[in-house]
């Protein structure tokens, strides 16, 4: 019997919420994890959710998708200008997680961000940090669409009829957004919303937040409490 395929969306140091989201999904040897990028940044806890995946990776398959806040953090320590982007961006507060400058990062650490592979494909799922530009394949997809092109709202199913997983457009309701073919799991853990791990089998969203409360949803309640904001917002 296979394991579950699970996604996480974007951590920025959420350190709290991933490890209540943890112990809720409680992963298996049997189950891939699918960490969606944007693992570092703004949040306090970057060093500490990346030392939680570490472990992680000891005890499950884990694949971890790069995320653009990756991408600005391993150009940093040649790229001057990038450098300064990236501390503006919420890099700053990596580094103070590590105590102090790029240097203080570990050997394991920086392992781990190069292990970040572009995209990852199931016989269900396309999983992908940010967007997709339409027409490509999946192979000749560009970074500036697979790590920093939001979604615009007018993306279409993939003609193979398998669901894309995504992250990095913040959804600050706190609730997946979900679209035909397409469902996102940023739901702004770094701000007032949560940290998401969706079982793509179950179609149940698991949550934490950094106050360590923890809840499910299924993508029927999604559905229902996304339309109860789109009813009362203005």
């Amino acid at each position: 019997m296979s394991g579950r395929t699970l996604a996480i969306g974007d951590i920025h140091g959420c350190d709290f919420a991933l490890t209540v989201l943890l112990g809720a999904v409680s992963p298996t040897s049997a189950d891939t994890v699918v960490v969606l990028g944007d693992v570092v940044d703004r949040g306090g806890g970057s060093k500490q959710a990346i030392d939680l995946l570490l472990q992680l990776r000891q005890a499950t398959n884990l694949v971890f998708i790069r995320g653009n806040h990756e991408e600005m953090m391993m150009q940093s320590p040649a790229d001057r200008n990038c450098r300064e982007a990236w501390l503006k961006f919420g890099g700053l507060n990596t580094l103070f997680s590590y105590g102090g400058g790029l240097e203080s990062v570990p050997p394991d650490h920086w392992e781990f961000l190069n292990s970040a592979v572009d995209f990852f494909e199931t016989p269900e799922a396309v999983f992908i940090h940010a967007n997709l530009e339409p027409g490509v394949a999946l192979e000749q997809q560009r970074p500036q669409w697979l790590r920093w092109t939001h979604l615009s709202g007018q993306e279409l199913p993939l003609s193979s009829g398998n669901l894309v997983v995504c992250c990095h457009t913040p959804q600050k309701s706190g609730l997946p957004l979900v679209r035909p073919g397409w469902i996102c799991l940023d739901t702004f853990a770094c701000g007032s919303g949560w940290l998401t791990c969706f079982d793509i089998a179950s179609g149940v969203a698991y949550q934490a937040n950094e106050k360590r409360q923890s809840r499910q949803l299924t993508l029927e309640e999604i559905a229902a409490e996304s339309v109860k904001l789109a009813a009362t917002t203005p």
